[in-house]
């Protein structure tokens, strides 16, 4: 296993909801790459397509206006 910290960490189990994204080649290929070193770090073979998913969510958990704007919608303000 390599000592490599990665923000996306071991992947959950989940139920699939099927959704086709169109992405340049040079992210593609940025995907693959992030992709192996995922799998080098956790030990698990896994494909950038099983990644982007949770990569999105990571995203948005992290995004303060993207939170903000969830909890004020919850909140009716």
């Amino acid at each position: 296993m390599s000592t490599a910290k990665l923000r996306l960490g071991p992947l959950p189990k989940s139920e699939p909801v099927k959704l086709t994204v169109i992405l340049s080649a040079e992210l593609k290929t940025t995907l693959d790459r992030y992709a192996a070193l995922h799998a080098q770090t956790y030990g698990e073979r896994v494909d950038a397509v099983t990644l982007v998913p949770y990569m999105l969510e990571a995203f948005m958990a992290r995004d303060r206006g993207f939170r903000g704007s969830t909890a004020k919608r919850r909140t009716g303000s």
